[in-house]
């Protein structure tokens, strides 16, 4: 891959004078969705897609940007003098304002330079392709400019650029995992506190295998914000009579005792479901340690059916997924992850039936929905990197 993309490079800037090669992987949520924003735990990793930046220095300040997955848009040029959002710049905007938010926290970045970006990410899956292209830049811009800036920094910054230049208001879980992540092991994640531990993940003879549903995920963003407006208000309820800051500060008996304050039904499920979905998450994190994959696999069932039945945020496509994975010999856990809406299930196979399962779930999910469903067998790999590996172009 990186070979290829070099050659690729040279064709597209004309040179193969100093060229340097990066990588920031997407990411996959084990366990623990929706209770980020609720002051709960998350459980994600690192994966071995991501995203490719192939990059030099210039001697002006133009900034090149091209990529492979949006070669129709073509090359897409700015100065560092204008590092503003441009709504024809499209995916270019999130480069821009690594740089920029760089620049703004006082780091030097005095020169331009020339990127190739490549993702094998699928777009709109999940895996947060946004978070990869970000943190694929920063850790580009580190290299290429000899930055003095740890990694949590280039997690912070990153998440600083989506919700304040790009405008979208996500939580830190996606650019920490992926800045941060490490081969084979996953991270429970404290998302308001940024505690962290890495847990170990042995698959022995199973592997990951994520579905994409290969649905458009048009109402995620509006029924996300109102997932969100409705812990709000559940939580206003329970601060009635007990003193916790978030919905995951509350305990399972807690809960039980308490939940008749939160006046709203619905309101009452959503809650019902963060303060499970925390409780699980860490349950699910001892049973790895423990050496119980079946028990963590079991976790992943519950949470999945606690997503459809009480913060419905499935939808058919990810139900057709998920239940046909549940039906195949050889699985030992399936949900969704993500928002919801659309997006990816993901599935731990035994790796002697996945070849059976991507074919028997693949034809139920299309018999079910009409839509073609596509199928990535991934590993655990390391977080936001320089790769250093020789480049050999055999080329002037």
């Amino acid at each position: 891959m990186k070979q290829v993309l070099v050659e690729k490079f040279i064709d597209l800037y004309n040179t193969d004078q100093n060229l340097r090669v990066f990588f920031a992987p997407g990411r996959i949520n084990l366990i623990g969705e929706h209770t980020d924003y609720n002051g709960g735990h998350v459980f994600p990793c690192s994966l071995s897609i991501g995203t490719y930046a192939v990059a030099r220095k210039r001697e002006d300040q133009k900034i090149k940007l091209f990529s492979e997955n949006f070669q129709q848009q073509g090359m897409i040029e700015f100065n560092l003098n204008d590092l503003v959002f441009e709504e024809g710049h499209d995916w270019a905007n999130f480069p821009k304002g690594i740089v920029k938010a760089l620049i703004d926290h006082g780091y030097v970045i005095d020169q331009g330079f020339d990127v190739l970006f490549y993702g094998n990410i699928p777009n709109g899956a999940g895996l947060s392709s946004s978070a990869s292209i970000e943190l694929a830049t920063a850790v580009m811009l580190k290299g290429l400019f000899q930055l003095d800036v740890e990694m949590i920094d280039l997690v912070k910054l990153s998440q600083l650029t989506e919700n304040e230049f790009i405008g979208v208001n996500c939580g830190i879980m996606d650019q920490f995992s992926i800045g941060m992540g490490k081969k084979d092991r996953a991270i429970l994640l404290k998302c308001d506190t940024l505690e962290y531990t890495y847990s170990p993940i042995q698959l022995l003879n199973a592997s990951l295998v994520i579905s994409n549903t290969n649905k458009k995920r048009e109402l995620a963003s509006s029924k996300y914000n109102e997932r969100r407006s409705e812990c709000e208000e559940a939580l206003k309820q329970l601060q009635n009579s007990l003193a916790v800051e978030s919905l995951c500060d509350v305990t399972i008996n807690q809960f039980l005792e308490q939940k008749h304050l939160i006046q709203n039904e619905v309101n009452q499920k959503r809650a019902q479901h963060v303060i499970y979905e925390n409780e699980r998450t860490i349950r699910a994190v001892e049973k790895l340690k423990e050496g119980d994959l079946k028990g963590f696999g079991q976790l992943m069932n519950e949470s999945h059916q606690s997503l459809r039945d009480y913060y419905e945020v499935t939808g058919i496509e990810l139900d057709t997924l998920v239940e046909a994975a549940w039906a195949e010999e050889g699985v030992i856990g399936s949900r969704m992850t993500g928002a919801g809406f659309g997006g990816c299930t993901v599935s731990i196979v035994e790796n002697d039936k996945i070849d059976q399962f991507i074919r028997n779930v693949g034809q139920k999910y299309q018999d079910q929905t009409g839509l073609t469903a596509d199928f990535y067998v991934v590993e655990i790999g390391d977080g936001a990197k320089e790769i250093t590996e020789k480049i050999l172009s055999g080329r002037k």
